[in-house]
Formats: C-alpha cells, structure tokens, sequence
C-alpha cells in the first residue's frame, strides 16, 4: 500500500510543479507542453533500457541501429534528443529551443509520430526557470524501465494529468476526456476481447485505453485487438496519438485530424466493437450539406441537433454481428422532434436497441445535464448468446456511485459489476440467471416500448423499487416517531433559549 501511496504522490507533486508553469498560457497548449515533456522522457527511458542492453551484448555496435529498437516497439531517439542533454540543460536559457530540437528530431525519426509532438518549449509565454524546474522533476522518475512499465507509473501519471486537465478546464475538458469509471462501464459490458474497435469521436484515447486494460486483465492478446479512430480537434487528435504511442497501442487515427461528418477517414470500414463519448446536443455539425447521405438509412437527422446523426454514424459502421456502446443526453432517449421520433421508432422497429443504462447526475467534468449509455446490437440472436429477439434491457444506475469531490461522482468496481453482471445474465454471457429487479432493471418487449410511445427512459420501465416492510405495526411506530420527534421539539427549544440568553448578554434582546 506505501509503494501505492508514494507513486500517487508524485503524480501529485508533477501536477504541482507543472501547473505553476502555466503563466499566461492557453490551457490547451500549455496540456500539451506539459503532456509532451513527460511523453519525451519516457520514450528516452525506454530507449536507454533498450541501449544499455545491446552494449553489454555480443554486438554492441547494435546500439545505434535504430531497427534493433524499432523491431521491439522502442522509439529510436537520436543522440540530440535524448534526456540526458535536455536535463543537463535544464538551467539554462536555451531550454525551450533542446526540447524544441529533441521533439523534432523525434519526429523525423520515427514516421508513426509525425505532426505529434509539441514544438512550442522556446515560446516567449513559457517561463524558462520553471521549465527547468518541471524537468529536474521528471529527471527524478523513471517512466520506461521495467519496473515502471510493469507498474504502469506513466499510464498513471498521464492518466492523472487528463483527469486534472478536465477538471480545470470544465466544459472544454470534456472534449478530451469521458471519466474513467464511465469508460470502464462500457468496456465491461462490450467486451472487446479480438476484432477491430472504433471510436468516431475519440477524444485522447481513452476508450481503446480501457479496452486494451481490458484485454490484458482478461489473458486475451492486445495484439488481437485493431484499434481505429477520429477526432476533429487538432490539439486533441496529438493527445490520442501520445497516449496510444506510450502504451504501445497500434492504431488508425487518420494522417490527421477530421471531421466525422464530412470527412470520414474510414468511409466503408465495419468494425466488431464501437465505443464512443459523442460531444452533446451540437448544433453545428454541417447536417444541411449532408441531407443524402447513405449513412442516414432510418431517417435524415434534424439540422440543429447531431444526437441522431452519431447513433446512425455509429449503425452504418458495425459489422453484421458487432456491438456498440456510446454516451447521449438524457433529451435522446425521449425527443419528440418529428425527425428524431421517426428514426428511434426505426431503429426500434429494426430491432437494434440491445439496452439502456440512465446514469447519476454529476458523472461529467463538461456537464451536469444527466447522461445515458446506449448499446446497439447488430444480432440479438448470436451463436453464443441468448436470443432477444424484440426486446431491449433497461437499467436505472442513477442510485449507484460515490462522490470523489465535491461536484463529481464515479462508480466503484462494485457498481460497475452490478450493471456489467445484469446485462451479461440478460444476454446470457454469464452464469447468472437474470431477473427484473423493480427500480432498478426490466427487459421490455417492442409492443410495450411502442405503447410508450418509444420513450427510452429507463425509470419508465423498471418502475420503483419495492418498499422495505419492517413488520413494525402502525401504532406502534407511530408512538415510537412522534416520542422522538417531542424530544427533537425539546432540545430545539432548549437550543433556542440558550440563543436567546446570549444575544441578552450581547444587548441584543429577542
């Protein structure tokens, strides 16, 4: 617990330095600045674990072939990039331009990472001595040896700093970051053991992240799993390929960033699993150039809301048995806009709404509006599944969770089994027999789902949960409350007249 403990406090201590390095930079530029720094000294550390071993080989001259590091999914890093120079030039005022030089050499060597990296260290807005004083910090942490990688200390850190930019930048941070116990919910309950995953909105990567901790924890193959992905943020697009390229996560982000809309970078893929954190309720998102789009085969989404186009974007990409998970406002799981009404009844009709979970208030950095996960199956009657043919499961969550602070709320490993473990005894996946649970969940029939009038709403079905009887009679328990609420009665009264003494003795009499 003390090792835990201690790897915990230098995430906590990085931040601290790194924060004060902000200044008067934008908050998204200076996520990176930060985020490469650290991306920088793991690729070095690696390296130098690498290095050190083909020295003491037979064939030390091996130690500067950069296919001898390529070939075990090692960064090449040239001489002029690596952190023993940039550390013994930390206290110096051309710190900004060896980083500089180091990322860019980086770079060139390595194709998987061109247009990564941030080059803006020598930036006027960054404070030199500060910067020096980040990398003295970092010096001190091993991110890329064996020790650190099998303990996993850079995911942690990294994983630390998104979760700590989201936070601070509120709204905006949640372009970049879905919370990880919501991640994790649906990863559990997808289950990408092998195939080809997707996420059309990826944000930093989150999502393949998990799927790949997944993976590992279940003795699957990360190798088994074919990671593709969008983002149409740049700043964003160069986060996710940082945190997948220290993770050692192949992947297919497009040479760029795009816009999923008009500019899908995988137009005519299908994919086994997609996982997704659509922005809500965007207004903007180019509908009117789109109107005959293919990928609008249950109906041509509304012009001011894109909640409609991503669940058929998300449709029009899954293969003939795939499955997918996504987060929407609470608003789509009810909308009565004629355009948005007819494709949910379509979809319905289609039979592709596997299940339902509403979530707890306060789960996002981005909003408190509440939130649902949605999950698509392309066939309910699989081999290795039970057959629910017309019929969609609802869970109600929104009693589960914990608050982590003050505004914000998480589910523990216990909550996420709980939903995890229903849906997979719904889908027959486990070796549990499912039941409905008033309040809590109920598997419903296309006919009652149309008598609702396609509503989605999960409190809707389920019901509420069944009062506790405590066999206490009536009389009994109404003698028991209305003695205790006299006592209430009495010590209020007393608590007044001691008030009352004081403001007396203050000259203030009541």
């Amino acid at each position: 617990m003390a090792t835990k403990s201690k790897e915990l406090s230098i995430e906590d201590k990085l931040w601290k330095t790194a924060d004060a390095l902000r200044g008067s930079m934008d908050a998204s530029e200076y996520r990176n600045v930060v985020l490469g720094l650290i991306f920088l000294k793991y690729v070095s550390d690696s390296f130098e674990t690498r290095h050190n071993e083909l020295l003491k080989s037979d064939y030390p001259e091996d130690a500067e072939d950069p296919d001898m590091y390529l070939s075990e999914n090692i960064f090449w890093v040239p001489k002029e990039a690596r952190w023993e120079l940039i550390q013994r030039s930390a206290k110096t005022p051309q710190i900004g331009e060896i980083i500089d030089s180091a990322m860019d050499a980086i770079e060139k060597s390595n194709d998987s990472l061109r247009g990564v990296l941030s080059k803006n260290y020598a930036s006027p807005d960054l404070d030199k001595t500060r910067l020096g004083e980040v990398v003295d910090l970092i010096s001190d942490i091993s991110l890329g040896d064996k020790h650190a990688k099998q303990s996993d200390i850079l995911g942690r850190v990294y994983e630390y700093f998104l979760n700590e930019f989201a936070s601070q930048e509120g709204k905006k941070g949640g372009e970049f970051y879905t919370p990880r116990s919501i991640v994790r919910t649906l990863v559990e309950m997808i289950e990408p053991y092998k195939g080809r995953i997707y996420d059309p909105c990826c944000g930093s990567g989150g999502m393949f992240v998990q799927s790949d901790k997944f993976v590992q924890e279940h003795q699957g193959k990360i190798g088994d799993l074919s990671v593709y992905g969008e983002e149409s943020n740049p700043t964003t697009w160069k986060l996710a390929k940082m945190n997948l390229a220290i993770r050692g996560i192949d992947n297919n982000l497009g040479p760029h960033q795009g816009d999923t809309f008009i500019n899908d970078l995988h137009k005519g893929e299908r994919f086994d699993f997609i996982l997704a954190n659509p922005p809500f309720n965007v207004k903007n998102w180019n509908g009117d150039k789109l109107r005959e789009d293919a990928r609008w085969q249950y109906g041509v989404p509304p012009v001011g809301n894109a909640n409609y186009a991503w669940i058929e974007h998300i449709i029009s990409k899954l293969a003939p048995d795939g499955k997918a998970g996504f987060v929407l406002a609470n608003g789509a799981l009810s909308t009565s806009t004629k355009e948005e009404y007819a494709i949910r009844k379509a979809i319905l009709e289609d039979d592709k709404i596997d299940a339902i979970v509403a979530l707890p208030d306060k789960m996002f950095y981005s909003t408190g509006i509440p939130v649902s996960l949605w999950f698509i199956d392309m066939n309910k009657k699989s081999e290795d599944e039970r057959n629910r043919k017309g019929e969609t499961l609802f869970i109600d969550a929104r009693d589960l969770g914990e608050m982590i602070d003050r505004t914000h709320r998480a589910f523990s490993k216990e909550d996420i089994k709980k939903v995890a473990d229903t849906y997979h005894a719904y889908r027959g996946t486990n070796d549990q027999e499912y039941k409905n649970v008033p309040g809590f969940c109920k598997v419903a029939k296309l006919d009652e789902i149309a008598k609702n009038d396609y509503v989605l709403t999960p409190g809707r079905y389920v019901g509420l949960a069944k009062q506790q009887n405590d066999e206490e009679p009536y009389e009994v328990k109404m003698a028991r409350l209305t003695g205790e609420l006299k006592k209430q009665f009495e010590e209020s009264n007393k608590l007044q007249a001691e008030i009352k003494d004081v403001l007396k003795e203050l000259g203030y009499e009541i």
